[in-house]
């Protein structure tokens, strides 16, 4: 079975974590809320607050086959600011594991190097952080293990893209009539 973990920092976009969490949980993967922060609520940006599953030092990245992270400023400020994490990041990339953003987080694989000859999107605005990539404006976009989307107004085009990674177009189209979306994806 599948297993993504979805990460959370402090100020991280509620609706771009969530959606990604619900779509995934209801395909039947593996989803798990991972706070990098000491402890395991952490508020997003909105002052709503989340009650993760773990903390970063209980995942065993072994048994995870994709890594999620959510926009928001202050919340991908702390992402990137999370040297372990970003350690995984690296890892998971240079491995060919799947590495997905959305909104101001591609921003972070950008600033790492990661997206260098690779189609990618991000919030209006920040493009000229996505270092050597190919920028697209589509909802989501993947290429090749990565994934990026671009921003709230697009957390389920992106989830939808991330079933796509994991079982196939027919899936993720099935997702998108059960939950009534009619978007691009």
């Amino acid at each position: 079975m599948s297993r993504v973990c979805v990460f959370f920092g402090t100020g991280f976009e509620e609706i771009e974590a969530l959606t990604v969490v619900d779509l995934l949980r209801r395909q039947g993967i593996d989803t798990e809320m991972v706070s990098i922060m000491e402890d395991k609520t952490v508020e997003g940006s909105h002052k709503i607050p989340v009650v993760t599953d773990k903390k970063l030092e209980d995942v065993d990245f072994s048994k995870v086959d994709m890594l999620v992270l959510p926009g928001g400023l202050m919340g991908t400020k702390n992402l990137e600011e999370c040297a372990p994490l970003m350690e995984q990041v690296d890892a998971f990339a240079a491995a060919g594991k799947a590495v997905c953003a959305i909104c101001a987080a591609p921003t972070i694989l950008g600033h790492r190097g990661l997206l260098k000859g690779k189609k990618a999107i991000c919030y209006p605005g920040m493009e000229d952080q996505l270092t050597g990539a190919d920028v697209t404006y589509e909802p989501a976009v993947r290429d090749g293990n990565i994934i990026t989307g671009r921003g709230m107004g697009c957390s389920i085009a992106f989830g939808l893209s991330l079933i796509e990674y994991f079982a196939d177009r027919k899936a993720s189209e099935a997702m998108a009539e059960k939950v009534v979306y009619e978007g691009k994806f």
